[in-house]
């Protein structure tokens, strides 16, 4: 079998995770729109189940292949997914979506910060300098300009601390997503992620929130795009991806994400930043071309890495 180069495969995995962010950022709207009629941790867990169905029947031959060492580190992943989500949508019930917004972005400085303190990584200068601007950017676009809105947005209370609780979760599931799928097939772990969620959003459901459901259109075809684009398609894209990509770019990759929802509501609601929004929005995006283009150390993080003659038999997607 022709072995395709791990740069290319680099270049590729980078291209992927920015559609992906894509993908997310677009359909922002749209998901806004089905929560009129979907209370969101049961649209959450629809969305999920569904994903982790269309996955496993794509993926059962690498699925009844398990081992405990595959399970436990699809488990592990699958937990952080759902705490990540379960807390940012707790979370925006008792703060601002602004606010929401910035706070789950921390996971963008947490993943490299976790990676020095847990695993002893070294980030280059450049990537710092991307993450620094990207993380400045995202702080410009979400939270509101004035010393009166910068007080209120200042004031911590539960929400802010369950979605900070979200950026968390989230960024150990960047990381161990990463790790994860170094060591067992991608296609494992991205079913085994996307089922431990749905199955631990299912039962948070009804025990969270009060279940509310009428079936619209827009409520449908929310459900079948996140459920088929955002859920089963972006996180096998995710696991396939974070083989070959540091832990740190992927989530540096991932705070253009609010940039992707502005230029979808620009088309379609009209919706326009002001000059510090769109300020901040420009920084997100030089600060993800600094750290792809300048940053020498575009490989995964070492201790992370393995063996990759013996991944890249299982690497192509």
């Amino acid at each position: 079998m022709l072995r395709v180069p791990y740069s290319a495969r680099l270049l590729k995995a980078h291209i992927l995770l920015v559609l992906m962010t894509f993908i997310w950022g677009s359909t922002f709207v749209l998901i806004k729109a089905a929560l009129v009629s979907i209370s969101p941790l049961l649209f959450n867990a629809i969305r999920m189940t569904l994903a982790a169905v269309i996955m496993a029947v794509l993926y059962r031959k690498q699925v009844i292949q398990w081992t405990p060492q595959a399970w436990r580190a699809g488990v592990i992943v699958g937990v952080f997914l759902f705490l990540g989500y379960e807390l940012q949508t707790a979370g925006l019930q008792f703060t601002t979506p602004s606010k929401s917004a910035f706070l789950t972005g921390v996971s963008t400085v947490l993943v490299p910060l976790f990676l020095i303190l847990f695993w002893r990584a070294r980030t280059h200068v450049w990537r710092t300098l991307g993450i620094t601007c990207a993380f400045v950017g995202l702080f410009s676009m979400t939270v509101p300009a004035g010393k009166e809105a910068m007080a209120d947005f200042a004031k911590i209370n539960a929400g802010d601390l369950l979605c900070l609780g979200c950026a968390v979760a989230f960024a150990f599931q960047i990381i161990f997503l990463g790790r994860a799928t170094r060591h067992f097939p991608f296609e494992q772990i991205a079913v085994l992620q996307l089922s431990v969620a749905a199955v631990l959003m299912l039962i948070a459901a009804p025990v969270v929130e009060h279940p509310r459901l009428r079936l619209t259109p827009t409520v449908m075809a929310a459900i079948v795009i996140t459920g088929v684009l955002c859920t089963a398609v972006a996180f096998t894209v995710q696991a396939w991806a974070q083989q070959f990509t540091p832990a740190s770019h992927a989530a540096l990759i991932f705070t253009l994400e609010p940039v992707f929802a502005w230029l979808t509501s620009l088309v379609y609601l009209g919706e326009r930043l002001g000059t510090r929004a769109g300020v901040g929005a420009l920084l997100i995006v030089a600060g993800v071309l600094i750290s792809e283009v300048l940053d020498p150390g575009r490989t995964v993080e070492p201790e992370e890495a393995g063996d990759r003659d013996n991944e890249s038999s299982r690497a192509s997607v």
